[in-house]
């Protein structure tokens, strides 16, 4: 996942960097680090990205 992928899934989903930070369970600086490029987004963070999309939710989590 590159930054501009990043961005465009936080933009599709009209998520504030902080919203995105917390659906994720990162700080919003690690956000804002993905989004400059400073940070490369790891593959754990991409695949969480994608289950948000998805509509999952973690194991064990009302829905």
């Amino acid at each position: 996942m590159t930054p501009d992928d990043f961005k465009q899934w936080r933009a599709s989903l009209k998520l504030t960097q902080q919203e995105a930070a917390d659906a994720i369970g990162i700080t919003k600086r690690s956000v804002q680090l993905y989004e400059a490029g400073t940070q490369p987004v790891s593959r754990t963070i991409a695949l969480a990205c994608a289950a948000i999309s998805a509509g999952l939710k973690p194991i064990g989590e009302a829905e």
